[in-house]
């Protein structure tokens, strides 16, 4: 990976949503950034400048002045001016880096409700978050060019219906909560996904942490944006013990509790705790996101009581199913399910989940024919999993796995 397609990994998404923000205009916005990224392959060709990011910045906001004086507009364009007194938002958001981190106002920007519901996560992913096209559609299990329509159609809509380009008022969220968190969740699965944090979206989970906190700080009283914002922390609590001494993927259950750490787990705890009392107040039933929140919780429960209940995990997958019946939801469950009645039944309930090429499927579905000793079935699955382009961690682990069934 050359360093500038490192630091458009990493500060795509910011220098689209600064742009976006104070020039009001998605297209402009990536195409000013592409613009920019085509000039630094020539200026940056004995070496990257100092602060990179900060570079393409400046480059691209200059090739947005320079279109917008071409179109003849540049009159009467007037920048976005910050209110007198800053709001909670403004002082949550404030950043002392040379790029404005306007992200959370371009995710709200492109989960309006003008857009249509399949693609406002997706679009946001794409830039916001700087994911591939590909890699937004493998999120999502669609196929590629279905997505790609999705994208392009989004966008227009936010151009014709004159989406404005700021934070909308507290009363306003609701209507876009949903589509906000579902695009942290799937941009905080793509750095999850990544053990050793050494991909190309290993920064989003550092980021991940901030935009739900900040969320959490600004909706105190939402219970699923609690819940997201704990489970988060819950998973990320337990990055250190993902690793073996190899670098290969330590699976959950093989962990060492001692390994987690101990002040993300106070914290997604804490954060559950509002959940709960949210939904209380509200006498509304633990949603979805809320569900997979006590989830993670019941796993950290190990740390304190030596032994994973997983009754109690089985029973909330249940629930949670009557929210979320897709193949994530049925895989993760199926997992649970071979620890309470055993792999034949877990065997059972993967070969049902049509989600064929899907990396942890095939994978689960190896685990369970190994348990059963069909070795020549879990060889299969094991070899059908590597070939989908694992991380190097997983790498090692299915390797490790799919050898010790023999040849």
């Amino acid at each position: 990976m050359t360093p500038l397609d490192r630091v458009y990994r990493e500060h795509s998404g910011r220098v689209i949503s600064a742009l976006a923000a104070g020039f009001r205009d998605l297209d402009l916005a990536e195409e000013a950034l592409a613009e920019a990224c085509l000039r630094a392959q020539d200026a940056w060709s004995r070496g990257p400048p100092r602060d990179p990011a900060g570079w393409l910045y400046t480059v691209a906001r200059r090739v947005t002045l320079d279109r917008l004086r071409r179109r003849a507009t540049a009159r009467a364009f007037r920048p976005d001016q910050r209110p007198p007194e800053p709001t909670p938002e403004d002082q949550l958001m404030a950043t002392d880096t040379a790029i404005p981190d306007e992200r959370l106002r371009l995710i709200f920007v492109c989960c309006h409700p003008a857009v249509s519901p399949d693609a406002r996560a997706a679009l946001t992913l794409r830039t916001v978050c700087g994911l591939t096209t590909a890699e937004v559609a493998s999120a999502f299990l669609v196929p590629e060019a279905t997505l790609a329509q999705r994208l392009v159609r989004a966008r227009r809509k936010i151009a014709d219906a004159g989406v404005p380009y700021e934070v909308p008022t507290a009363d306003r969220w609701p209507e876009r909560m949903d589509a906000v968190l579902s695009t942290l969740e799937v941009a905080y699965a793509q750095a999850h996904a990544d053990a050793a944090g050494a991909g190309p979206h290993a920064a989003f989970a550092t980021e991940m942490l901030a935009l739900s906190g900040l969320l959490a700080a600004l909706v105190p009283d939402d219970p699923e944006v609690q819940a997201l914002a704990a489970t988060f922390r819950h998973a990320e609590a337990r990055r250190p013990a993902r690793l073996g001494p190899d670098g290969a993927l330590v699976p959950l259950a093989d962990q060492d509790p001692a390994d987690w750490n101990a002040r993300l787990i106070a914290e997604a705890e804490a954060l559950l705790t509002r959940s709960a009392t949210g939904s209380r107040q509200t006498r509304s039933p633990p949603g979805p996101r809320a569900l997979q929140a006590a989830i993670h919780s019941a796993h950290a429960a190990r740390a304190r009581a030596g032994r994973t209940d997983w009754t109690a995990i089985l029973g909330l997958y249940n629930l949670l199913l009557a929210h979320r019946d897709d193949p994530v939801i049925r895989t993760n469950r199926a997992v649970a399910l071979a620890e309470v009645e055993g792999p034949a039944a877990a065997l059972d309930a993967l070969l049902t989940v049509e989600a064929d090429g899907w990396l942890p499927l095939h994978a689960a579905r190896a685990d369970m024919f190994a348990r059963l000793g069909r070795t020549a079935d879990a060889r299969q699955e094991y070899t059908t999993a590597l070939a989908l382009s694992p991380a190097p961690a997983e790498v090692l682990f299915l390797q490790r796995r799919r050898d010790a069934q023999g040849a």
